[in-house]
C-alpha cells in the first residue's frame, strides 16, 4: 500500500497573534499549534507576559498548559514555525516566573499526522527551553513511531558534541613543521623501496636482455636527450658568457685576467655543467615522467598493464631511466662545451683574449679530473631525476589536480636531492683530493 503524503501548506500558529490569521483558509495537514489552559485550570484571562490572542484561553490563575500540535511536522513545513514556537515557548517561561510555581506544560502530539528528524528536533528544543525555564513539560504521543522518534532525539547529548579547540599560532607553526618531516621521512622511505625495485627489476632485466624494450628506450632517449640540446647549449653559453665577464671584472683590478681562463674552466668543467643541466633535464624532463605515467594511472592504463600480465617497471620505468642514465652524460659534454665557448667569446670581447690564446691558455690549464669529475656526477643525477619523477607518477590517485601537484613536487624534490648529492660529491672528491 502506497502512503499517502499530505499536501505541502505553509506553516501556521493558530491564537499566537491578535491581528487575523493570515493562514486561516489552510487545510488540516500543514503543521498547527493551539495553546490552551487544560481542563482543571480557572480564573481565565490573560498572563502578564503573553500576549494571548482571542480563544487562547490562558487564565492568570492556570497552572497546566496544553499546546496542541496538529499537521505536518518536518522539514519542508517547519521553516516558518520555528520562530513562532520558540516565541511561544518563551512566553510560557515568562508565565512560569509570573506563577512563582512550577506549571505542568502539556505537549500533545496526536493530532500530528507526519514528523521528521527536523520537527522531532524543533519540539525537543522547544520542551528543553521550556524545561530550563521551570516548567515539567509532559509529553502525550499515541503514535509509536513518533515515540521512537522522539526518544532518540531527546538522547542526543548536543552538549557533549566537541568544539573546536584554539590553536596557539606557535603550535599550529610547530605541528605544520612536524607533520612536514614525518611526510617526508614517510616519502623518503618510499621512494628508497622503490629505488630498491627498479635495482631489482634491472638486474632482471639485464640478466634476460630480450625483456629490455629497446625501441622504448631509444624513443625516451630522443625525448630527453636529442630534443633537450637546444635549450642546454644556450643556458650554458650564456651561463659561460657570464661568468667570464664577471671574473674579467674582478681580476682587471689586480692585473690578472689571463686567469679568467682559469675560472671558466674549474667552474664550467667541474661544477655548472653538470649541474645546469641536471638542473635543466629534471624541469623538462622530470616533470614529463611524472606526467605522463599520472595521466596513465588516472587513466587505470597501468592497472589494465597490471591485468594483462605486463610489470609496470619493465614498461613504463626501465625505459626512462635508463634513457636518462644514457643521455645526461652527452648533454653534460654539450653543456661543458658550450660553458667554455660563451666564456672564450666573453674573454676575446671584453679582455681582449684572442681566441687562439684562450685555446693555448685553456689547454695548459686543463686538468682531466676536472672534466671526468663533471662526467661521474652525471649518471647519479640522471638517476635521481629518473627515480623521483616516475615515483611521483605512480601516487596519482587520478585527479587532474593530483597530475598537476605531484608534477610540481616531482621537480621541487629532484632539483633538491641534485644539489644535495652534488654537495656530497663536492665534499667526497675533496677529501679524496681529486
Amino acid at each position: 500500500m502506497r502512503e499517502t503524503v499530505p499536501p505541502f501548506r505553509e506553516p501556521t500558529l493558530k491564537g499566537d497573534y491578535r491581528r487575523p490569521d493570515p493562514d486561516a483558509h489552510a487545510g488540516p495537514h500543514e503543521p498547527g499549534l493551539a495553546c490552551r489552559p487544560a481542563a482543571s485550570c480557572v480564573e481565565p484571562g490573560p498572563i502578564d507576559g503573553l500576549d494571548g490572542g482571542e480563544g487562547d484561553g490562558v487564565g492568570r490563575g492556570a497552572r497546566e498548559l496544553v499546546l496542541t500540535f496538529s499537521g505536518t511536522w518536518d522539514v519542508s513545513t517547519i521553516g516558518r514555525m520555528t520562530a513562532r514556537l520558540l516565541h511561544r515557548c518563551t512566553e510560557v517561561g515568562k508565565a512560569c516566573v509570573v506563577q512563582g510555581d512550577v506549571p505542568v506544560v502539556h505537549l500533545d502530539l496526536t493530532e500530528v499526522t507526519r514528523l521528521d528528524t527536523a520537527g522531532a528536533q524543533l519540539l525537543c528544543r522547544a520542551a528543553a527551553g521550556m524545561a530550563t525555564a521551570g516548567a515539567h513539560v509532559v509529553w502525550h504521543v499515541s503514535d509509536h513511531g513518533q515515540s521512537t522518534l522522539l526518544d532518540r532525539v531527546r538522547a542526543i547529548d548536543t552538549a557533549a558534541v566537541p568544539r573546536a579547540r584554539r590553536i596557539s599560532p606557535v603550535v599550529g607553526a610547530l605541528n605544520a613543521i612536524g607533520a612536514s618531516i614525518v611526510e617526508e621521512l614517510e616519502q623518503t622511505r618510499s621512494i628508497t623501496g622503490f629505488l630498491g625495485m627498479f635495482l631489482v627489476s634491472l638486474a632482471a632485466a639485464v640478466a634476460r636482455p630480450w625483456r629490455l624494450r629497446w625501441v622504448s628506450i631509444v624513443h625516451h632517449m630522443e625525448q630527453t636527450g636529442i630534443q633537450a640540446v637546444p635549450i642546454v647549449a644556450l643556458l650554458t653559453f650564456l651561463i659561460g658568457l657570464v661568468t667570464a665577464y664577471m671574473g674579467s671584472e674582478q681580476f682587471t683590478r689586480f692585473g690578472a685576467q689571463v686567469f679568467v681562463v682559469n675560472l671558466i674552466e674549474v667552474s664550467t668543467l667541474r661544477e655548472l655543467g653538470v649541474l645546469l643541466t641536471a638542473l635543466i633535464v629534471a624541469g623538462r624532463s622530470g616533470s614529463s615522467f611524472t606526467a605522463q605515467i599520472g595521466a596513465m594511472v588516472a587513466n587505470e592504463e597501468v592497472d589494465a598493464m597490471r591485468s594483462m600480465g605486463l610489470d609496470p617497471m619493465e614498461v613504463l620505468v626501465i625505459p626512462r631511466v635508463v634513457a636518462l642514465v644514457l643521455m645526461l652524460p652527452v648533454l653534460t659534454f654539450i653543456a661543458d662545451f658550450m660553458g667554455v665557448l660563451g666564456g672564450g667569446i666573453a674573454s676575446w670581447l671584453s679582455l681582449g683574449i684572442s681566441p687562439g690564446a684562450f685555446a693555448v691558455r685553456f689547454q695548459e690549464i686543463t686538468r682531466l679530473a676536472n672534466f671526468v669529475t663533471g662526467l661521474v656526477k652525471a649518471p647519479f643525477f640522471a638517476l635521481i631525476i629518473g627515480i623521483v619523477g616516475c615515483f611521483q607518477g605512480f601516487r596519482v590517485t587520478g585527479s587532474a589536480e593530483s597530475v598537476g601537484r605531484l608534477t610540481t613536487q616531482s621537480v621541487v624534490e629532484s632539483i633538491f636531492l641534485v644539489i644535495v648529492a652534488n654537495a656530497g660529491f663536492a665534499i667526497l672528491f675533496m677529501s679524496l683530493g681529486v
